[in-house]
């Protein structure tokens, strides 16, 4: 078993925190990690990508190569078109449709949504609406990561026990909001696919 997943996004929006959370799940499971970041710039607003690699078996690699992505799971759409070359044929990507726009031509967002959509296995959801809803917007990447636990090989108690490890030094509110944002996103996701499929 191995499985490749890009995370995206621009800095700010919790894609460190979800690579975090995935490598703790999957050590927590016995599983290899390789793990790869770059941080546009380290600011806020900045381009941010992990690259992060799963396995049973010793991985030798941290980059994933292009082609070989099973799941892109971005915290913007055209961050997540930027990695759009890496994805597997059948690899799934899974993005907000909420938009940052930090450039001055930043392209229609319902343009962005189509090139999303030609590719059969995605998922939109409206993570940042949806964490407003819960109260506390920094939830955003938690729902996204909820949206995205189907197709990671990873158990949903695994996920638990990493996001509470995580934020152990919180408050119990804090602790518990992202916990239940995560359960958000898995039931979001899918709605979508029942939806779309």
């Amino acid at each position: 078993m191995k499985s490749n997943i890009i995370l995206s996004g621009v800095g700010g929006q919790g894609i460190l925190t979800l690579a975090s959370i995935i490598d703790l799940a999957a050590l927590s499971q016995d599983l290899f990690v390789k793990q790869s970041e770059v941080h546009g710039m380290s600011q806020r607003g900045g381009a941010v990508q992990c690259h992060v690699r799963i396995s049973d078996q010793q991985i030798y690699s941290d980059l994933i190569p292009q082609g070989e992505a099973d799941l892109i799971l971005s915290a913007e759409p055209m961050e997540l078109l930027r990695h759009f070359p890496f994805l597997k044929k059948n690899g799934w990507i899974i993005t907000d449709s909420s938009t940052f726009e930090n450039i001055v031509n930043y392209p229609d967002k319902h343009e962005l949504y189509k090139q999303i959509k030609t590719h059969k296995n995605h998922i939109i959801i409206s993570a940042k609406s949806c964490a407003k809803e819960l109260g506390n917007s920094k939830v955003c990447n938690m729902i996204l990561l909820g949206a995205a636990a189907e197709y990671i090989p990873i158990s949903e108690e695994k996920f638990i026990s990493a996001i509470n490890y995580l934020f152990k030094e919180k408050s119990e509110n804090i602790r518990l909001k992202n916990i239940e944002a995560f359960k958000i996103g898995q039931q979001k996701a899918k709605d979508f696919v029942e939806f779309a499929y």
